[in-house]
């Protein structure tokens, strides 16, 4: 059956975000997803809003992963509506509600603060071919931090074979330059069966910076800079962790839509 579905498109930090408003079935999420982004061909991620219980606002990702720039998102739009700055999203992949401080920077932009879920995991994992390698690990998105290069293609099948080996939910391949202060997400998710070179990624951005408070023994604050702009996180070894960045909502459309 053909439904009219109402989304809003949003630019958390260059990673276009789809917003769905109208309610879908939960079972129907990666079909009207893929649908979305085929009408959307900058979107990289679609997200689903519903109302909260005991919060502001509920989101469940296309997969069912976590996804900081899509939280900060929904924050945003909820602060356009009803004005609040300070907002709570209960968001696929996480057990407890996530806090936002959004603010109105101007001209359509809105700044942002996640406090972030805490990792559940932060270690070196020797894998089965060898190769050891951190990874930090949230509920709903796990993250392996290489310090160096490797051809796309290569990245793109390790993507798939770590997430298998890790049994994670969605998995990032984070490309760090410790020199340049730089970070290229790619970032996969079976159930949505996506696998995109991100322009920015926060819970990637959060994962290098709880690794790196980890191998310091104390607070960071790191910006790093993506393809589609810098998110900088704060991290301590056993305290929060911060993620600034900002959001510009696009535009709000309705598309036909079969589900």
């Amino acid at each position: 059956m053909r439904k009219d579905v109402r989304y809003v498109l949003t630019d958390p930090t260059g990673n276009s975000t789809v917003l769905v408003e109208t309610p879908v079935p939960v079972e129907k999420h990666a079909a009207v997803a893929t649908a979305l982004m085929a009408c959307e061909p900058t979107a990289e991620q679609v997200g689903f809003l519903a109302e909260g219980q005991n919060t502001d606002a509920a989101l469940r990702m296309a997969g069912g992963e976590f996804c900081a720039n899509a939280t900060m998102s929904a924050a945003a739009l909820c602060a356009m509506r009803t004005g609040k700055e300070r907002v709570t999203v209960e968001v696929s992949g996480t057990k407890e509600p996530v806090p936002v401080e959004i603010r109105d920077a101007g001209n359509g932009l809105w700044q942002g603060t996640v406090t972030m879920p805490r990792p559940l995991s932060v270690d070196s994992v020797l894998f089965a071919d060898g190769q050891t390698c951190p990874v930090v690990t949230f509920d709903g998105i796990s993250h392996l931090i290489l310090e160096r290069e490797m051809p796309r293609d290569e990245a793109q099948q390790l993507a798939k074979r770590r997430c298998a080996e890790l049994r994670a939910d969605a998995l990032g391949l984070m490309f760090y330059s410790r020199a340049e202060s730089r970070l290229t997400p790619l970032v996969y998710v079976p159930r949505a069966d996506t696998l995109f070179w991100e322009t920015s990624c926060g819970s990637g951005t959060a994962a290098v910076g709880a690794w790196s408070a980890k191998q310091s023994g104390q607070a960071v604050t790191l910006s790093l800079r993506q393809p589609g702009g810098t998110l900088e996180i704060t991290a301590s070894p056993d305290g929060p962790l911060y993620l600034r960045g900002t959001v510009r909502c696009v535009y709000e459309k309705t598309a036909a839509i079969d589900f």
